[in-house]
């Protein structure tokens, strides 16, 4: 799997999370400043809701950014087998008879990237017990209902 393209898929993404968020915030602002928006008596927050709303969006749109930057600028190593598994890992895993493979970067958690492989963050369950293992090693994952056992088949 090409893990460049795996990156240029992702950053495609988080751009388009990033201009959905800016034209919500774009019209969270227009609705806060909007002449409807301007209270017709003192327990009318319509406009102070929309400010609200516009600051979050802000605050979104700043991760999104951040998301952004921070995975133009992710280096993409290589592993082999005896390498521990860290960031831009691209990790083939065996529960029983299923098969999954999860590209390993800071943001984006979650996302589907072509070929079915899902990027994790060093945040989430499935990362952080990744992170610092090799070809071979069992990985206990404890969820809320019971033990998932992995096995770590590859690594690029």
């Amino acid at each position: 799997m090409d893990k460049p393209a795996l990156r240029r898929e992702l950053i495609a993404s988080l751009e388009a999370a990033l201009a959905t968020a800016r034209a919500a915030h774009a019209a969270a602002v227009e609705g806060s400043t909007h002449e409807e928006a301007r209270p017709e008596n003192d327990k009318d927050t319509r406009g102070l809701e929309q400010s609200y709303l516009a600051r979050g969006q802000a605050q979104r749109v700043a991760e999104l950014e951040t998301a952004v930057a921070g995975t133009t600028a992710l280096a993409l190593r290589a592993f082999t087998d005896a390498t521990p598994i860290a960031m831009s890992a691209l990790v083939t895993v065996e529960d029983s008879d299923l098969v999954q493979r999860y590209f390993i970067a800071s943001h984006g958690g979650g996302t589907m990237l072509v070929g079915g492989v899902q990027v994790v963050t060093p945040s989430s369950l499935i990362g952080r017990a990744l992170l610092g293992r090799r070809v071979g090693d069992e990985v206990e994952l404890r969820l809320p209902a019971k033990l998932r056992v992995i096995v770590i088949t590859d690594v690029a």
